[in-house]
């Protein structure tokens, strides 16, 4: 990853080191809150319903953050977890936060690996990759999953997977569907389950330019104060709950997990 966005991290971190830095700032603290109790329904959903074993796994977090998910893989009983990030600020944060746990200052685009390949059962990288604003650095974070995980092991991600046309930022690539599962297939990895995180609550990335306007404007009048934005997400949270378990695809970020083969 470029030495830019680790800047970028590393200043955003070291001010609001909170799911609020890490997460959608525009829409303010209190929708945040139930956009990572939504995130938390989904992800703990979907772990115990694959055939992943968190009680017998290792598990590697790629871009820990504020530790949102290696409380996650706490909850579920990981037997291990290691944990990384981009940024000295989050991986010191994380190491006072979690002192049982490994954290490593990692970027994973980097070739060079933290830790002995081949001895994690679960690499997780959720909300990262879509960073990874160049192809080639994307395409090493995905070899270097492959590379971390035991043969027979799982690869857990979120990316915005989309049908219509690719999107490109500083700070973000929305790539296609065919594009990632490209990368993945030519890494070796096999896909088993993929499903919504959001339908409403996150940005339409997968529709038209005149719906992903409407949505940005509507939410950051509905997000403006935090009572607004607390009852938004208080509004919304039971509807999209059933939305997320209901519709295979949806027009914003998406979990998938992958198995390398045995």
């Amino acid at each position: 990853m470029a030495s830019g966005n680790r800047d970028f991290w590393q200043d955003r971190l070291s001010q609001d080191w909170s799911e609020t830095g890490v997460g959608y700032r525009a829409l303010g603290k209190q929708f945040n809150m139930w956009m990572y109790r939504l995130r938390r329904d989904v992800f703990l959903r979907e772990i115990r319903e694959s055939p992943i074993d968190p009680g017998s796994s290792r598990v590697f977090d790629i871009g820990s953050g504020t530790g949102f998910y290696v409380r996650l893989w706490k909850e579920l009983g990981a037997a291990e977890i290691t944990g990384s990030d981009i940024t000295a600020a989050a991986v010191a944060n994380l190491r006072e936060r979690f002192p049982e746990h490994e954290f490593h200052e990692f970027d994973a685009t980097d070739p060079q690996l933290p830790v002995p390949e081949g001895t994690f059962d679960v690499v997780n990288a959720m909300d990262v990759l879509f960073h990874i604003t160049d192809d080639a650095g994307h395409d090493q974070a995905i070899r270097n999953a492959w590379r971390l995980l035991r043969p027979g092991g799982w690869f857990v991600f979120s990316e915005n997977f989309l049908h219509v046309p690719e999107q490109r930022g500083p700070r973000q690539a929305n790539r296609s569907r065919h594009r990632i599962e490209r990368s993945l297939l030519g890494a070796g990895f096999e896909v088993v389950r993929h499903t919504p995180m959001f339908v409403l609550m996150n940005a339409q990335v997968d529709s038209g330019w005149l719906r992903r306007r409407a949505w940005g404007a509507a939410m950051r009048a509905a997000t403006s104060l935090p009572p607004l934005g607390w009852a938004t997400g208080a509004a919304l949270y039971p509807l999209e709950k059933r939305l997320v378990r209901a519709m295979p695809e949806g027009p914003s970020t998406e979990l998938m997990i992958c198995r390398k083969p045995a």
